[in-house]
Order: C-alpha cells, then sequence, then structure tokens
C-alpha cells in the first residue's frame, strides 16, 4: 500500500491483509488460463499452509517497509505498546509465555518503552507485523527488519482475553485470540505510515486525515495505483502533485472489509474486480494479488488492462532479480480464506463483547420483511450467502445507496457486487464508505436521518443497521414503519 519510485515514494494504503480478495491479470500467450481455484471440499494441507502464508508470509515486502519507509528505526526508538495500541494494532495472546504475561501484569515489563514492542516483535506476538529482532553489544534489542502481512488489516483478536496490565488496565481487545478474516477496524493504517521518515509534509497530511477524516479502519486501495510512477508508469513523477488529482478525481478512502464467508463466490471486494478471467488462481486471489503487489510492495507482479490511467492499462512489477514470492502462494492463501466461514453471533458474539440478545418473535418477523414483497431484500441478498454475485453477476453503479459515489469509478468493473450479509453484526459500520453508521453525538445517522425506537438501543451494532434500513427504506420509497425497521434490523443482526 504503498508507493516507490526512484527517490519518490508514497505509501499508500496498508492492505489489510487482504480484503476480501486478492489479484490481477497475468501476462500469457496461451489461448486461456487453467483454473487453479481451490476445489471443494478444501484439501486441509493447501488450507494450513494457507493460514500461515496469511499469519506470517510478507512476500519479501520488508524491501519497502525497511529500507523505503525506515519503519524499522521508527519503531525501535518512538513506538512502544502503548502507541501501537493506539493505532490499533493487536496482540496475540497465544504467542505470549507465561514468563511475559506475568511481566505485564505485575509491571516488571513496561508497555511505555519501544524495547517491549521489539520483545513482542520476536515474539512473533504483534498480529500482522514481521520483525527480524538483534541485540546488540549494549544489551539492547535493535530492530534490523520488518514487514507486514495480510493479517495486518484482515485479523484482529478477541475481547474476552482479560491480561490486567500493571495489575489494573484490561488490556482486552488488544491482547486476545486470533480472528482471522475479520477486518481490524480499530487500525489506522494512514497514521501508521505517516510515521514514515521519508514521507512528504503532504502526503504524511494525506495518510494522517484518514482516520481524523474518517476514523479509524478506513484505507485507501486505490492510492497507490492512481499516484506512484514506480508502479505505474502512466502517472506524473511529482507524487504530492499526483495526490492532489486523484482526490479531485474522487480518491477516497474505504472501511476495511471482512476476508470471510466468500466461499464459492464468483467476484470478490466491493465492486467485483475479483474473478478467474483475470486470476487464474480465483477471484479472492485476485485481489490478494494486488494488495500484494501493488500496496504491500511484495516481491510479485500485477497487471489488469481494465484498470486504465491516463490512457495506460495497469502493470506493477517489484520482483527484485525476478523473484515472483505471491503467485506460488496464491491458491493456498486462497483456500485458508474460503476456509473461514461468517460468525455465528449465538457462539461468536460474545468473543466480539456483542450480545446475542436476539428476540425470537422479532427475528422471525424481520425475516417475512426481509422476503417479502415490500421490502424485497432478498431478491439481491439471496442464497446461502445473501449475495446474487453467482446468479445475477454484478449491479450498475445506481443501485448503490452509499453516500459515495465516486470509489466504484476507480474500480475495474465499475459495478458493484452485492455484499454477503452473513456474520453482517460484527463489522460496522456498513457500506464501503461507512456511511451506514449511527452518531450517537448527534442522534442520527450519517445521512442525517433518525432512527425512531432504536435510537435508545443497547448497543452499537442495532443502531448501525437501523441506519442501513434507513438509507434502503428512504432512498427505495420502501415505507417500512418503525416496528418493521426494528424487526428488520433484529433478522439482520442474527445472520
Amino acid at each position: 500500500m504503498s508507493i516507490f519510485t526512484r527517490n519518490k515514494w508514497l505509501p499508500v494504503a496498508l492492505s489489510a491483509a487482504l480484503v476480501a480478495g486478492f489479484a490481477g491479470c497475468n501476462d500469457s500467450d496461451d489461448a486461456g488460463p487453467v483454473s487453479q481455484v481451490p476445489q471443494l471440499p478444501l484439501d486441509p494441507q493447501l488450507v494450513a499452509a494457507g493460514q500461515q502464508t496469511f499469519r506470517f508470509d510478507t512476500f519479501g515486502d520488508e524491501t519497502f517497509w525497511t529500507d523505503t519507509l525506515q519503519m524499522h528505526t521508527v519503531i525501535e526508538s518512538a513506538v512502544d505498546p502503548l502507541t501501537a495500541a493506539n493505532v490499533g494494532l493487536k496482540i496475540d495472546a497465544d504467542a505470549l509465555p507465561p514468563e511475559v504475561v506475568q511481566g505485564i501484569i505485575d509491571g516488571s515489563i513496561p508497555l511505555d518503552d519501544p524495547q517491549t514492542t521489539l520483545v513482542l516483535l520476536s515474539l512473533n506476538a504483534v498480529v500482522g507485523v514481521k520483525g527480524q529482532v538483534s541485540t546488540g553489544n549494549d544489551g539492547k534489542r535493535h530492530l534490523d527488519r520488518v514487514g507486514i502481512t495480510c493479517a495486518l488489516c484482515h485479523s484482529t483478536v478477541t475481547k474476552d482475553v482479560h491480561v490486567m496490565a500493571g495489575g489494573t488496565t484490561d488490556l482486552a481487545g488488544i491482547v486476545g485470540k486470533r480472528l482471522d478474516g475479520w477486518p481490524n477496524r480499530e487500525l489506522q493504517p494512514g497514521t501508521i505510515i505517516s510515521l514514515s521518515p521519508a514521507l512528504t509534509p503532504g502526503q504524511k497530511a494525506e495518510y494522517v486525515s484518514w482516520a481524523t477524516k474518517f476514523g479509524p479502519g478506513f484505507y485507501d486501495p486505490r492510492i497507490d495505483a492512481n499516484t506512484d510512477p514506480g508502479s505505474n508508469p502512466a502517472v506524473g513523477h511529482d507524487i504530492d502533485a499526483n495526490i492532489v488529482a486523484y482526490k479531485a478525481a474522487g480518491g477516497v478512502p474505504v472501511v476495511i472489509p471482512a476476508a470471510l464467508g466468500l466461499v464459492g463466490l464468483n467476484n470478490a471486494i466491493f465492486t467485483g474486480d475479483g474473478d478467474t478471467a483475470h486470476e487464474p488462481a480465483g477471484p479472492v486471489a485476485y485481489w490478494n494479488r494486488y494488495v500484494g503487489v501493488v500496496e504491500m510492495h511484495g516481491h510479485g507482479t500485477f497487471s489488469d488492462e481494465r484498470l486504465t490511467i491516463n490512457g495506460k492499462p495497469l502493470k506493477v512489477d517489484h520482483r527484485v532479480g525476478g523473484d515472483d514470492l505471491i503467485t506460488p502462494i496464491l491458491a493456498q492463501l486462497e483456500a485458508y480464506q474460503w476456509s473461514i466461514a461468517a460468525p455465528a453471533i449465538g457462539t461468536e458474539g460474545a468473543k466480539w463483547g456483542v450480545a446475542s440478545d436476539l428476540d425470537t418473535q422479532k427475528v422471525a418477523s424481520g425475516k417475512a420483511i426481509f422476503e417479502g414483497s415490500q421490502a424485497k431484500c432478498s431478491s439481491c441478498h439471496s442464497g446461502s450467502s445473501f449475495t446474487d454475485v453467482n446468479t445475477f453477476g454484478l449491479h450498475p453503479a445506481s443501485d448503490s445507496v452509499a453516500l459515495d459515489k465516486n470509489y466504484i469509478k476507480l474500480s475495474a468493473t465499475k459495478q458493484w457486487r452485492v455484499t454477503p450479509l452473513k456474520g453482517i453484526w460484527m463489522h460496522s459500520p456498513y457500506f464501503h464508505d461507512g456511511s451506514g453508521a449511527f452518531n450517537r453525538t448527534t442522534a442520527k445517522c450519517m445521512d442525517g436521518s433518525e432512527i425512531g425506537s432504536l435510537a435508545g438501543a443497547t448497543d452499537r451494532v442495532r443502531q448501525d443497521l437501523a441506519c442501513v434500513v434507513n438509507r434502503y427504506n428512504d432512498s427505495k420509497a420502501l415505507w417500512l414503519t418503525d416496528p418493521q425497521r426494528v424487526d428488520l434490523v433484529e433478522y439482520l443482526k442474527s445472520l
């Protein structure tokens, strides 16, 4: 998610470990690509290998995050665990030895010291970040190399592990058990990138704005392809000027999406760019390639003739010495992502601090509304995954009710994929632009609408879902009453 060009570069949206798929087209003289999509039922060995890739493989991107961005110097000197937690980084509880946990509890291991961060990195305990740590003659640890993995954006941790720092501060939600495929909506990718000493003030300001203007959990997966001449020769060499032009054209960060519940779907990501026609390894593998190469700066290639900028198709080559560290792992990575089922609130809600306090009568009524002739939700959100992408395909731009209308213009398809709804309770805010959200300060939705009786709901999930229902109710003139909207929200929370 960053960009590099000779002496100028611009880190862009960290890929979160990949939103909902990864890939790109490969140049070939063959009549057609041979499908490499994982077969069902999934091979357990392939899935296990994919888990290791998802969690720990940097694809060689240390050459960018260390050599170009110099993030190793920043982390070693200034990023203690408390600072890391403030920008959304998570700690894998299962990677912590008992003596480290005890040291955090009794205060003998300080959380305001960057040396502690290096200890955590040496234990592979920082989710989505890989570090090579050494000990100098002075007895201090040094961070020699650092890179990122898919898990940075597309994993988080449970909120049911209670490590009491200093015996008083509960680290639940910071230290926990891995939840792969769950989007880290507390991560601030832009803020992290802005710490690089190699950025210009203008670049730093852009990255910081993702969190200050939109909130945590937002990143821009298109900015690098539209601003960095090192990744796209079709753009100019003044990256600051490119950013200005890109923003004027409507470039905007989007929410980090979930990377689960995707098995068997023909298209991946919000706009359905990922498909087997443009990546033989599969639709999710399309986006994995895009993110791995273009954003993470892993060693590999990406191309897609549909993504034309200044009249030229996007072609990115970040190999070093001709190596390709991405193509060989695409099948196993997609197999692992396919293996991650959407979570059920009844069994997973407590891990996330979301009560499964569902009213069964309202759920049943909401289901009838969802499938009925008034709301007609199931006309698009159909099938076991609640999306018509395999039966209908992609939808035109006019079908979206999100407030942002520009992001789609920067995609390969210029269309929308209907988002699968299973597990929707765990990844608010909703829509690609996060505009399906309730503002508790104003007691209104992002679009200014009110949610009636649900304004007094006891959990954020119901309130944010109410804003989603509002948006469709108003824009599609469904004329749902307040009780109907309440029941529909209850059904959506149950999925």
